[in-house]
């Protein structure tokens, strides 16, 4: 039997290859093998699928960011953050949720502007707070004067900016953007290690 989860999970797939006006509630029904009117059973219109589904991402990003922060929580900070850069990257390009998160929350379709613009800030705050989280506790490393505070924004600004030349760059040019950035960002942030300190950050 048919449910909403998997409706939404097949239209995830087209929104995220396709966009709103070019996925079909036709081919998204072909595909989860009923019939189109089926679809009304669950959701109302296209609109609301499309909506749902977009909730549904962003509740999943969340949590992608919240499981990887307490898996490392005990990886040094230069590490677990790096990393997360990776891992952040990686699903740009190979996984459907974020694909479509990413899409809709920067090429939001105009009817849906607001609320997606909405719900991309709460995601932003909410981010924040998480990454904040594991900079905190590994404050000690920070340099003088650089805040747990600073280095979340400093560094959330690295990724966006990441983020935007994997959607308008090259691959070349995005591995020579983020070892270079990376590389500015922890050497800012960065304590000084004293002489005959050997021992790694934590």
């Amino acid at each position: 039997m048919t449910t909403s989860k998997q409706l939404k999970e097949v239209a995830l797939k087209h929104f995220a290859l396709h966009g709103y006006e070019g996925a079909t509630l036709a081919l998204i029904a072909d595909e989860v093998g009923i019939k189109k009117p089926s679809i009304y059973a669950h959701f109302k219109n296209k609109e609301e699928l499309f909506i749902q589904t977009y909730l549904d991402s962003v509740k999943e990003e969340l949590n992608f960011s919240k499981e990887y922060v307490e898996i490392n929580k005990n990886t040094v900070l230069s590490e677990s953050l790096s990393n997360y850069i990776t891992e952040h990257i990686k699903r740009c390009e190979e996984n459907n949720n974020t694909k479509f998160f990413i899409r809709t929350s920067y090429f939001p379709p105009e009817k849906f502007k607001e609320l997606i613009r909405e719900e991309a800030n709460i995601y932003v705050d909410q981010l924040e707070q998480i990454i904040s989280l594991l900079i905190e506790k590994k404050k000690q490393v920070l340099k003088h004067g650089i805040k747990p505070g600073g280095a979340t924004s400093a560094f959330l600004t690295l990724l966006d900016g990441l983020t935007v030349e994997l959607l308008y760059g090259t691959t070349k040019r995005l591995k020579e953007r983020r070892e270079e950035s990376w590389n500015v960002f922890w050497q800012g942030i960065e304590k000084e290690k004293e002489k005959g300190d050997t021992k790694k950050n934590e």
